[in-house]
């Protein structure tokens, strides 16, 4: 005779899978294929890989890899159900191995362009879109690097952080109303938009590209540069663009980053040099044309 207990123990085998997928992704499994950890914000799991490689110059500063090179995936969904998306960072001759090593996967390129100008090597940036198990997309994200010089190999270990951060920060947090993230040098801020923001009926979060990036490196004492992208809806595009005219920053691009992505957005990427007070007064004064959170 099936007892009640048999039921319930049967019920709760056949609801296992079930519940084991809501959990979200296994994040040890991603790690095992990438060779380094990531961060967990929310459901996303995003994984870095900076191109430490690279000696870049712009406008004759020497960049930080935190400031403007910085390759990244980010994981969303479940082990089996997951959706991948990010941007890596290139050298010119890296960009079609890379392409075709993505597109034999069935990963889709969103786009491809520059973000700085004037740099020395020249870098380009893809953005690219992925859906399937998690597993296998690490693995075709790891593949289509391993095309490139990116570093694959374990991390260094990081320089210990200083007792107190650099007297740039509290000027450029103070000016903008935000507290940012100070890590390898750089101060970075990443302030969501006001909507919610999908893609292919996806609802995306800050860590998969969608919320106004501004990054901070210190040149000399009192001087900053700043880089990044801001996120915007047509209307806001023209306002942005006076708003950092008017205050010498130089708008270094301005174009898509996504295919299907609602509402409708454009990326506007920057770069400026100079005094800290004076540059991170231009980065507050345009983000006050932006519907933020």
């Amino acid at each position: 005779m099936v007892t009640k207990r048999t039921i319930c123990v049967l019920l709760a085998i056949a609801w296992f899978p079930i519940i084991t997928a809501a959990q979200g992704l296994d994040t040890t499994k991603i790690d095992q294929v990438l060779g380094r950890s990531g961060q967990k914000t929310g459901d996303v799991y995003r994984v870095g890989f900076p191109r430490t490689d690279l000696q870049v110059t712009v406008a004759g500063v020497s960049i930080k890899p935190g400031l403007a090179l910085g390759s990244w995936a980010a994981f969303s969904g479940s082990d089996a159900n997951a959706s991948v998306m990010g941007d890596l960072v290139l050298l010119e001759s890296e960009i079609n191995p890379v392409m075709s090593k993505l597109r034999a996967s069935g990963i889709e390129i969103t786009a491809v362009h520059n973000h700085v100008l004037n740099e020395t090597p020249q870098v380009l940036y893809m953005h690219y879109l992925g859906h399937g198990s998690a597993a296998e997309l690490a693995n075709s994200v790891r593949a289509a690097l391993a095309v490139s010089k990116t570093p694959l190999g374990a991390p260094a270990t990081p320089a210990p952080a200083p007792a107190s951060p650099p007297a740039f920060v509290k000027v450029v947090e103070d000016s903008l109303g935000h507290k940012g993230t100070f890590n390898g040098g750089v101060l970075a801020f990443g302030i969501p938009r006001a909507e919610t923001i999908t893609e292919n009926g996806m609802t995306l979060t800050t860590p998969q590209g969608v919320a106004e990036s501004v990054n901070f490196q210190e040149t000399t004492s009192g001087q900053v540069a700043t880089t990044g992208d801001f996120v915007l809806t047509a209307e806001e595009v023209n306002p942005v663009i006076s708003a950092l005219e008017e205050h010498n920053i130089q708008v270094t691009a301005l174009h898509s980053h996504m295919l299907t992505e609602q509402p409708r957005l454009f990326f506007m990427h920057f770069w400026a040099a100079g005094n800290t007070e004076s540059v991170a007064q231009g980065i507050k004064v345009a983000l006050s044309h932006i519907a933020t959170k």
